[in-house]
């Protein structure tokens, strides 16, 4: 794997511009999907603020939507214990309620509304927030772990990569525990290879990628 040095800056400007080529334009009545994966302490919604943004200065419609609003209930989560790596890896994220509430509406020819958030982890509350309309021609950025080997329907997919030491030293103590879980999931779904885009962000203030495979 080559690695090229650039900011996050011109990292988001090269991806907007990717999605903004008329070639990779979704079809009518389309919206074009984006996932940035990695580990919470990857930081992945700091690259999906400043992608929405250069895609705003383009004209386009954009909404983020972060994984961490689509945690399951407590009771579920914390059923096997507070540190179950299985449990981590299968059970915190409502997949179906994604698939239901935020990809199903963004498939050709979908309504456009698109919950933004279920469920509150602090609160563990329902949200209750509106429903947001994206319309086509839109890209919708979704961001958080776990994000590949779903069959998730992404345009184009990127993932924030950590080593393991990196993800330990930026990994609050109480949570580290979930290294294990994104070893597995290293070694299981091979994000690096299943991503279009890679990015090494150990230091983030010089992090590096490599481009966006087949452009």
């Amino acid at each position: 794997m080559q690695w090229e040095a650039i900011t996050w800056q011109r990292m988001a400007e090269r991806l907007a511009g990717h999605l903004d080529d008329p070639g990779n334009a979704p079809g009518p009545g389309g919206r074009q999907r984006v996932g940035i994966d990695g580990a919470p302490a990857a930081d992945t919604g700091t690259l999906a603020g400043r992608l929405a943004e250069e895609l705003r200065l383009r004209g386009r419609s954009v909404l983020v939507v972060p994984t961490a609003g689509f945690l399951r209930p407590a009771s579920l989560r914390f059923e096997f214990g507070r540190q179950d790596v299985d449990a981590y890896l299968d059970g915190w994220y409502d997949t179906a309620a994604l698939w239901r509430e935020v990809f199903g509406p963004t498939d050709p020819g979908g309504t456009g509304r698109v919950l933004p958030d279920l469920w509150d982890p602090v609160t563990d509350r329902a949200t209750r927030s509106p429903y947001a309309e994206l319309p086509a021609g839109g890209v919708l950025l979704v961001h958080g772990p776990l994000l590949l080997g779903r069959w998730f329907p992404f345009d184009l997919s990127v993932h924030v990569r950590l080593s393991a030491g990196a993800l330990a030293r930026r990994t609050e103590e109480s949570e580290r525990w979930t290294g294990a879980a994104f070893a597995r999931y290293e070694a299981e779904v091979d994000p690096a290879s299943a991503a279009d885009v890679v990015v090494r962000a150990d230091d983030p203030r010089h992090p590096a990628w490599t481009g966006i495979r087949g452009s």
